[in-house]
């Protein structure tokens, strides 16, 4: 399975597919490695005519009025790399690291940055190798790139610091793992250190897993809904289409084209809807006849993130910027995060209200004052057994949780690098939380699921419709009913896992 890229078409869907199948290898394009010469020509040519490059004759930041003799070029690329790898924390994952790699190739490919065919050879031989460098994941603020964790990226390729093994999954020495597979390290070349460590591709790696992650449990957590309205004896009217028609946004409409099409309908029929029909009730909970209108916000801000990310992703964001058919070479701020780190915030805010409305179903299910006759806490034999009583509390604390990781990080800055570097993104922070708000969504929505299961075998031997049943049935493949209390934590785990591999959007088939 090869991956080939050229600096403008990735998507999001393939750089996370491709952090999770490590089978996958990375080519570039004819196109794309034309540039890559014709760029590096520039920064020759410029050389050959004593030119005043940044960073490549001059120093960095506050240092950039410093010349910088010829005899030391290569030394100041090193010395860049080797002084700014002072990230802290715990290491990326290795489907992380793949990503970064990536996107970091992919923009080099734009022939913006000045990068020889060479050393983008050895790069790519050494990403297809899953010889994947040791990249801590704090210490950037998302002003001039993402400084820090690209510079263990480019230590380990260096054959300095540390890389994981492919054979053993752990972390060795770089030149030891280099070696064992035969892998040559890089040698920088002059401005080839600032190269490989300015751009945004921390932020926007994380941020690519965030978003996809993001919208699968969105996706999954209208089904979810859906399910957990039925066993509730909810009505189906507040998805009527000219209700939506009326407020026409298009996530709200979405969401009640879903749930009128897993719902009851005369094509679709739930002897649980069924039951109830003339109970006489006309209207539920907001958390229950709300959904398309809190869900359907959701859907559209993560459609919003694809877009920004998708145009980060595919975008050269070094400095200086190289233009082979100018020849010119022009110092930037495209390194800037505060386009990632904006939406990364947004992302945040907007997935945790998913989690947030789920709680409150389940407030619903547990309470025998609002379940319609459902036993408290899902389970027979109540006070001997305690059911989903405290697995209810586990969602409300991940809930609370994400109120205080949704405080948008990119509202701060803080001025750096002996205030040249005076206003920063703190993109790198809002990635991670992001990433963790859609973890404990995940989560939370697997623990409804898991009642709302609960609730349907209490409910028996009346059926829910078709694609609900399905959903059931593919549950209770992993996760056995609930007879008496036991042991709940692996089966959070289970269900969690199911929504993370998107199995429940699959089976539903909407």
């Amino acid at each position: 399975m090869i991956l080939t890229i050229d600096g403008k078409t990735l998507t999001l869907e393939q750089i996370y597919n491709f952090g999770c199948n490590h089978d996958i290898k990375v080519s570039v394009s004819k196109e794309a490695w034309l540039k890559v010469v014709e760029g590096r020509k520039v920064i020759e040519k410029k050389l050959e005519n004593k030119e005043t490059i940044y960073g490549v004759n001059t120093g960095f930041g506050l240092f950039s009025t410093e010349r910088i003799d010829p005899c030391h070029y290569v030394e100041l690329q090193e010395n860049l790399i080797r002084s700014h790898s002072v990230g802290t924390g715990a290491p990326l994952s290795s489907s992380q690291t793949r990503m970064l790699m990536l996107l970091r190739i992919n923009v080099l490919t734009k022939g913006n940055s000045g990068i020889s065919k060479e050393t983008l050879e050895k790069i790519i031989k050494c990403l297809n190798a899953n010889c994947l460098p040791k990249v801590p994941c704090q210490g950037t603020v998302g002003a001039s790139g993402d400084l820090a964790p690209l510079s263990h990226l480019a230590l380990g390729l260096m054959g300095e610091g540390e890389m994981l093994d492919p054979c053993t999954k752990t972390f060795k020495n770089s030149i030891d793992v280099l070696n064992s597979h035969n892998l040559e390290p890089i040698k920088l070349k002059v401005k080839e250190g600032l190269a490989l460590i300015n751009g945004t591709q921390f932020i926007t790696c994380i941020g690519v897993e965030a978003t996809v992650r993001a919208r699968n449990i969105a996706n999954q957590a209208d089904i979810v809904s859906a399910l957990t309205l039925d066993v509730l004896k909810g009505t189906t009217s507040a998805f009527d289409a000219q209700i939506h028609n009326a407020r026409p946004h298009i996530g709200q409409i979405l969401v009640a084209e879903r749930l009128r099409s897993l719902l009851h309908s005369k094509n679709n029929p739930s002897e649980i809807s069924i039951s109830h029909q003339k109970c006489g009730r006309v209207q539920d909970s907001y958390s229950m006849r709300c959904i398309p209108q809190v869900h359907g916000i959701v859907h559209d801000t993560i459609k919003f993130v694809e877009i920004v990310l998708k145009t980060e992703c595919n975008s050269a964001t070094d400095n200086p910027m190289i233009f082979a058919e100018t020849g010119d070479i022009i110092s930037g701020g495209n390194f800037h995060g505060e386009y990632p780190a904006k939406v990364l915030d947004y992302l945040a805010i907007g997935i945790h209200e998913i989690a947030s409305i789920s709680e409150r179903r389940l407030e619903r299910l547990m309470n025998p004052n609002l379940n319609n006759g459902l036993p408290a806490f899902l389970v027979k034999n109540g006070g001997l057994n305690s059911g989903f009583m405290i697995a209810h509390c586990t969602a409300a604390s991940l809930v609370s949780e994400n109120k205080v990781l949704t405080h948008p990080s990119s509202v701060d800055s803080i001025s750096t690098s002996g205030g040249k570097e005076d206003h920063v993104s703190m993109g790198g922070f809002a990635s991670r939380k992001a990433l963790q708000v859609v973890e404990h969504v995940e989560k939370v929505i697997a623990i409804e699921l898991l009642c709302a299961c609960q609730a349907l075998d209490l409910l028996r031997p009346l059926t829910t419709t078709k694609k609900l049943e399905d959903v059931y049935k593919l549950v209770r493949k992993y996760v056995k009913p609930y007879d008496k209390d036991r042991y709940m934590h692996k089966d959070i785990e289970k269900v969690t896992e199911l929504l993370r591999k998107n199995m429940i959007w699959e089976v539903a088939d909407i």
